[in-house]
């Protein structure tokens, strides 16, 4: 009796391969529970590098288009709506090689299916062709300078022109290489700015400016001075019985190689003077002779581009209006050796693919690409980082078609 009871016993436990089969069934239930977050990973990746590449190589075909005289244009993605589905199965069968019902071969499987479903449309339209054309803001240049961009960069590319200040009239040198005189005159303030900046002691901050009124106290009442002083400093002049009131405001901005805020009160009215005559589009310099980079002191404004003029300008130098080399003032500080190139931006252009570029577009049976080897490989990274930010401030909201989603089913 007991040897009949221990082998119903022993025949009643699990054999090896039951248990094998057990845990492929639940690895296959895990992996059904997983697989959500690893699609979902993969294709958010995977469609940013998509979208990124296409507005890199859409900037590189307007170049060229720029540069034969072509019309731009932009295409972008408004919506991306990504259904994936994850199936698995699982069964048993007698092992082929083994006693039947003594043990079994464990059966799985599963299907994979992704369903994308992007939406593309034209970036056109009134109000972004008149971002388009119209030049770039002061606070869009100083808010890419405090990012630490360097500033020969910035205004090599955003800067159509500089105006020096020479009494009682402005110098206005382009930034143009068919203009040789002007064009090199240009290139050494810009690289006067950057050893500046080098040695960090460039300041590209608002102008503090104090407004000064002189009223009659006997034209203001008692309920109309509490209401001033919420906004003015009031003082009172009992000789002259006047009220003077003080406002700070804030002025545009100004690059500098001292601080601004120790300015006294004439140097900020004479500078406020000057900023009459400034635009929206215009940034102002200030360099003194009693500060670092003083040996060559200058005071000017430089007027920024609109993207479709930067555009233009990148694209003419696939041509014969490519820039050249040129040395800075001898009395400019010491610059870095890697920050004078010739070219704002160097392009290549080629009838077969650019083995070594980072990315490449074909256009017109030639293959456009940012030049990415040699000493000015870091430049021209930068340069091409730099349009593509300029391109995100320039670009309005792309209309949207039903709210963008990645749905993922089990």
């Amino acid at each position: 009796m007991k040897n009949c009871w221990l082998n119903r016993r022993i025949g009643s436990l699990p054999s090896f391969s039951m248990l094998r089969w057990v845990l492929f069934v639940l690895m296959v239930g895990l992996l059904a529970g997983c697989v959500s977050p690893i699609a979902l990973n993969r294709a958010v990746i995977a469609y940013d590098d998509a979208v990124t590449d296409a507005l890199s190589q859409q900037l590189l075909i307007n170049i060229a288009r720029a540069y034969h005289r072509q019309p731009i244009h932009f295409t972008g993605v408004s919506n991306i709506a990504a259904t994936f589905s994850f199936q698995a199965n699982a069964g048993a069968m007698p092992s082929p090689g083994g006693l039947a019902g003594a043990s079994i071969m464990p059966i799985f499987g599963g299907t994979f299916a992704e369903n994308p479903t992007i939406s593309i449309v034209p970036i056109e339209g009134e109000d972004f062709t008149q971002r388009l054309l119209t030049p770039f803001p002061q606070n869009k240049l100083t808010l890419l300078l405090r990012q630490r961009y360097d500033v020969d960069l910035l205004l090599r590319m955003m800067a159509q022109e500089v105006r020096l200040f020479q009494s009682p009239h402005y110098q206005i040198y382009r930034n143009s290489p068919r203009d040789k005189s002007n064009y090199e005159m240009f290139r050494r303030v810009v690289l006067h700015l950057s050893a500046i900046q080098d040695d960090n002691k460039l300041y590209a901050e608002p102008l503090p400016l104090i407004h000064t009124w002189t009223v009659p106290a006997r034209a203001i009442e008692a309920e109309g001075f509490q209401a001033l002083q919420k906004e003015f400093s009031v003082r009172h002049d009992p000789v002259s019985n006047t009220y003077t009131l003080r406002k700070h405001t804030t002025g545009p901005i100004l690059i500098t190689n001292y601080d601004p805020g120790l300015l006294s009160d004439d140097e900020r009215d004479q500078l406020n003077n000057m900023a009459d005559d400034w635009d929206v589009s215009d940034i102002a310099f200030d360099i003194r002779a009693d500060h670092y980079g003083g040996g060559w002191p200058m005071r000017g404004v430089f007027r920024l581009r609109s993207f479709h003029a930067i555009l233009g300008f990148l694209g003419k130098a696939l041509g014969a209006e490519a820039g050249y080399h040129v040395d800075k003032d001898l009395r400019t500080p010491q610059i870095l050796n890697d920050e004078n190139p010739d070219l704002t931006m160097e392009l290549v252009a080629s009838r077969l693919p650019p083995s070594e570029a980072d990315i490449s577009v074909r256009w017109n049976d030639r293959f456009y690409a940012v030049k990415t080897t040699g000493p000015y490989a870091r430049w021209n990274r930068d340069a091409f980082q730099l349009l593509f930010l300029l391109f995100q401030m320039t670009v309005t909201d792309i209309p949207r078609v039903g709210v963008p989603s990645i749905t993922i089913a089990k």
